[in-house]
């Protein structure tokens, strides 16, 4: 793998999976030691050119990862704080129906395990604890989004989330791109899962790389020996 040097790159990085492993619930992740470290040497490096693009609040990734990135995206680039202490940018996107959630809600509480995450303007049908409830979440989905293009259904690692429609981690990828410290650098992009692959494409129309965990590092702890090589040595380690 060939990669552009240090200097010239922006980094941009899905969270779960990528760079902490995956936990049964959101709230039980663990953030590995050194992780933070490296992110901060790495981003100094970066001269600022570093990102995390999650599912996640963006609040949720800034108090993990203790505003070790200079920008984060959040909620698959519904929300996005562009620069340390700067305000949320939300985009103008609806908020799904109190009835859909009470729904869920109530699915959720029959299948001991499962949870329900709700985010602004979305929400997380979670079933690792109980991978049986997949299907049962996904038909009432299905029929819950049928005849509406406001919102759409997406698969990800053992869950079913609900997002608006026009809100992706590509779209993160562009408006990041687009403005200082990242304008005019390489981007690469690392996720591990169907949502993280929108924003790989735009990283690779942009001419940079998108780059697959299980591919590319084998695990999430692969990815956090690689980024910590180049934080310590400034240049990216020899595959």
């Amino acid at each position: 793998m060939t990669l552009p040097p240090l200097e010239r790159v922006a980094l941009l990085l899905d969270m779960d999976g990528t760079l902490i492993d995956i936990a049964p619930t959101p709230d039980g992740v663990v953030v590995p030691p050194g992780l933070v470290s490296s992110l901060r040497r790495l981003g100094e490096r970066l001269d600022g050119a570093l990102a995390v693009v999650s599912g996640r609040p963006v609040e949720d990734v800034d108090r993990l990862l203790d505003h070790a990135p200079h920008a984060v995206a959040g909620e698959h680039g519904v929300a996005i704080r562009h620069d340390p202490g700067a305000p949320l940018q939300r985009a103008d996107l609806p908020t799904p129906p109190e009835a859909w959630l009470l729904e869920a809600e109530a699915l959720v509480a029959t299948w001991p395990g499962a949870l329900l995450e709700r985010k602004a303007r979305g929400f997380t049908m979670h079933f690792r604890v109980n991978p049986a409830a997949g299907p049962s979440f996904h038909a009432l989905l299905v029929r819950l989004l049928a005849g509406q293009s406001d919102f759409q259904l997406l698969a990800g690692s053992m869950v079913w989330e609900v997002r608006p429609a026009g809100a992706d981690k590509g779209h993160a990828v562009a408006a990041l791109m687009a403005r200082p410290p990242f304008l005019g650098r390489v981007p690469i992009f690392i996720g591990d899962d169907v949502t993280d692959e929108d924003g790989m494409r735009v990283a690779r129309a942009m001419g940079g790389l998108g780059l697959r965990v299980d591919e590319t590092f084998g695990t999430a702890g692969g990815v956090r020996a690689w980024l910590a090589h180049a934080a310590e040595t400034g240049a990216w380690p020899e595959d």
